[in-house]
Formats: structure tokens, sequence, C-alpha cells
């Protein structure tokens, strides 16, 4: 009968948007001739990753929930957020780079005349839908319109908190490239961006847009943004080499021994940015904690006298049970132990890494006295462990 379809098409058809699409045709082929794809999966460095939570439920809500630590999750005044404005970012860096911090992961990186926008987020929350889930504890330091061209936005996985539907709309209507990893493509076009202007790549290949390479490359996660996972979009780190300068975002990642091959091939880089939030004891595959974002750092080659770290991926969304403001306490404390020079911006606020580096501990005013907690609440890195 015609006008009639089966209860599963209506199901597709009630499918949110946010979920994305999944690949199809020549990008699912391309997919499965990937060497990194295996069994049906994209496979992780260094073997399997655990990619849900270790333990009981009740223990992960025991955790959650905890009477003494909870209040610890969000900030007690607000943010300070840096008054970014047009004019900030109009001139040129005065060294050739510049790095904009928006919060949690997105970074806008000025780089020997590009202008590269890394894990864009500014919705209000890191979810599927308008009325639930993670919800920011800072306004973005400024509307997406404000930032004015961008060359390129580089994507590093399809989870909420790195690649936002309403940020993407917004972009597709301009001029900007997309580097985005394998798969993660139909997710764009579905949304709204031309496939010209995509560039998908699987580990370790490179394209080139204007004077800049962008090369994946490898991370320890996984990905998924619907009911069910079906790890048909790849995960990434990235390295940008300009002219004169070379950066590096980390996406999401565990640590592994990959980032000494990653910094041998394409280092030594003059700022890295690394993941050092999100972290716990029961997902400790898939998150660095402050102590392994500065290791993988320094295994980057990204260390003294090279170039300076910026964290991200912390102070923006509240996903794990500890302490808000603990992964800017933590990796201030573990850097300056190490002789790192590290930086530190409010949420918005430019800095050039060969230039003086924002250094104020400006979460304490909103915290009052970050006590180390993570022994409490069960982080795992109060002793790390030790790899080979």
């Amino acid at each position: 009968m015609t006008g009639l379809r089966s209860p599963s098409s209506r199901l597709r058809g009630m499918r949110p948007a946010a979920f994305g699409a999944d690949p199809g045709g020549e990008r699912l082929a391309r997919i499965r001739r990937s060497p990194h794809f295996e069994d049906g999966v994209f496979q992780n460095p260094g073997g399997p990753a655990r990619t849900r939570p270790s333990g009981s439920s009740l223990d992960l809500a025991k955790v959650f929930l905890d009477k003494e630590t909870r209040p610890l999750r969000a900030p007690q005044g607000t943010v300070p957020v840096y008054p970014t404005t047009f004019a900030d970012l109009a001139g040129p860096p005065a060294t050739g780079l510049r790095l904009t911090w928006m919060g949690h992961s997105s970074v806008l990186a000025e780089i020997d005349g590009h202008r590269v926008l890394f894990d864009p987020v500014w919705g209000e929350r890191c979810s599927p839908f308008p009325f639930a889930g993670p919800r920011r504890l800072h306004p973005a330091p400024l509307p997406l319109t404000a930032l004015g061209e961008v060359d390129v936005v580089v994507i590093s996985h399809d989870h909420y908190d790195h690649l936002d539907l309403p940020t993407i709309r917004a972009l597709a209507g301009t001029d900007t490239v997309f580097a985005v990893p394998l798969g993660v493509g139909a997710h764009l076009e579905h949304w709204g961006v031309s496939p010209d202007r995509l560039r998908e790549l699987d580990w370790h290949e490179a394209t080139k847009v204007g004077g800049i390479t962008l090369t994946a490359t490898p991370a320890r996660h996984f990905c998924g943004r619907g009911l069910r996972n079906t790890q048909h979009t790849l995960w990434a780190s990235w390295v940008v080499a300009g002219e004169e300068h070379r950066i590096y975002h980390s996406g999401d990642t565990g640590y592994f021994d990959g980032f000494r091959e990653i910094g041998a091939t394409h280092g030594p880089f003059d700022a890295t940015m690394i993941q050092i939030g999100a972290y716990s004891e029961f997902w400790p595959d898939i998150h660095m904690t402050p102590e392994e974002g500065l290791r993988a750092h320094l295994d980057l080659q990204g260390g003294a006298p090279h170039g300076a770290l910026l964290p991200i991926h912390w102070g923006t969304f509240n996903l794990a049970p500890h302490p808000w403001a603990e992964p800017g306490e933590w990796t201030k404390e573990a850097a300056e132990e190490a002789g790192q020079a590290v930086a530190l911006p409010r949420p918005g606020e430019p800095f050039e890494p060969a230039g003086k580096l924002p250094a104020e501990a400006w979460w304490r005013g909103v915290s009052g006295e970050v006590r180390r907690t993570w022994r409490s609440v069960g982080a795992f890195v109060a002793e790390p462990p030790k790899r080979g």
C-alpha cells in the first residue's frame, strides 16, 4: 500500500537532527578500507580501550552524587570570562602565532596568516536535546559571528562536547573549510555543509589549505552520537603546520606511547593544546589527567624550551566527578614542578605562546581554595601507572 511507512522508517524519521547521519556509500567503503578499521569498528592504538565506565553503575552514581564533593563540581560564583572583542582578534599576532581558548576544547589559532578553529562548541548544552544534558558553566566569550573569517574548522571527533549542531549550522553558511576524521563528514553534510568544503582524513593523512598543512594523527578514544555506537567514525588529534609555526591539538585521548612518535614525526611544537579534564578511574583509557597531559606534552617535544602547553577540555562543562577547577590547579602545580611553560588564560583571553603567558590562577577567585580532592573522589593518578 502506498502512503504507509513501516515502524522502523517512522522511527528513523523521528531521529533528532543532532544525532547526525551514519556514513554510507563511498564514505563507508573508504572507512572499511582504512588500516585502522577491523572487525567492523575503528581500533585504538595500543590495543582495546575501555569506552564504557568500569565498575558498577551504583559505584558511579555514588561518586557523582557524593554530598561532600558534588558542590565542588561547579563554580561558586561567576567565571571571569575575558571580554573578547573583534578588535582583540583583528590585528595579526606580533609573533605570527596567537591562541584564544574559548572554553572546553574550542580554540581559535591564528597561525602564519591563517585562522583555524578547533572543536567549536557555542551551544548552551553538549547534548542532542536543548532541555537536558551538561550545561555551560560560563557563556561563550563572544558571539560566533564576532570571530570574523575562519579559514579552517577542525573537528577531533563526533561527541557532543566537540561537535555541536547549532555551531556547525552557523558555520555552514560561511566559506570555511572543515577538516574532520573519517566518517564525521556524514554528520556535517547532513547539517548543510557542502561536500566540496570537507577534508575527511584517516590517521597520518594530510591536507593543505592555503599555506598551512593539517595532519590527522592518532588518539586513544571512541566515537558516537546516536543511541547505538557504530564506531564508524574516527577520532583524531591534529597537527597544524604553517610556514613558521607548528601546533598540536589532542582532541580527547587517553595517554599512550604514540605521543612520542607524533612528536618525532611532526614536532617540536610552538604550542600544544592538551586535554586535561573529565578524567576518572571509571574511564582511565580515554581521558588524561593533568599529570598525564603534561607527560604527553613533553613526549610531543612540546616541552621547554620548544613551546607552551595550553590545557583544554576543562572549566566549561561538568562531565566527570572531579571538582570543576581541579584540572587547572593540578596542571599549574605539575607544570611548575616540571619547569614547563603553561598558559592558563581565562576563557576568551588571547595570548601569544612566544610572549608572556597568562599564568594567574583565576579559578581560585570563583572557588576559593582548591583542595586536592582527586584522591577522595577516586581519580587514579595520585600515583600514575607506569607505562612501558
